[in-house]
């Protein structure tokens, strides 16, 4: 007899690598800050935003991503390039507010083959890392356990931001 682990969330995912047509880091900001909580849309600057993973490695991944749409680092101008790190820098401050966590993975995986899963639209990755938080599950299941709905994550996320935003002012 076999043990089955259930996770009803990854059939939208399944079914979405299927579906998609154009480029939802596009369309997503695209269709105003009025959807930015049903998008994960967290923050918005001039030329990037952030944005919850909805499939996330660890509790409370984040992504900036640049307005324009490119695969080519190269074509990002300095001010584009500036306010990603910036974007970054925020990020990793709100998640330590907010989860307190031990580390983070911060990256960018250009292409396809170097793990992209949008490769036409560079996207930043910010994982927070706790100490232990590489259980079992990936081992020997190839799953992730994520502790806390996308919807509770969005909510911590945008209390810890109010304040960080008011002390930069």
């Amino acid at each position: 007899m076999t043990d089955q682990l259930w996770a009803p969330w990854r059939l939208k995912y399944i079914e979405s690598a299927e579906k998609v047509e154009g480029c939802i880091f596009c369309d997503f900001p695209a269709q105003g800050v009025e959807k930015d909580a049903e998008h994960l849309i967290v923050h918005r600057s001039e030329h990037s935003y952030i944005i919850l993973n909805a499939f996330p490695y660890s509790n409370g991944h984040l992504m900036v991503v640049p307005f324009r749409h490119t695969a080519r680092m190269e074509e990002y101008t300095d001010a584009e390039m500036l306010d990603v790190m910036q974007l970054t820098r925020l990020s990793v401050r709100m998640l330590t507010e907010a989860f307190h966590p031990h580390g983070f993975n911060l990256g960018v995986n250009m292409g396809r083959v170097a793990g992209a899963g949008i490769p036409d639209h560079l996207h930043w990755h910010i994982v927070p890392r706790w100490n232990g938080d590489v259980n079992f599950m990936p081992v020997l299941a190839d799953v992730r356990v994520i502790p806390e709905s996308l919807e509770a994550v969005y909510a911590r996320l945008r209390a810890a931001l109010k304040p960080l935003l008011e002390t930069e002012k």
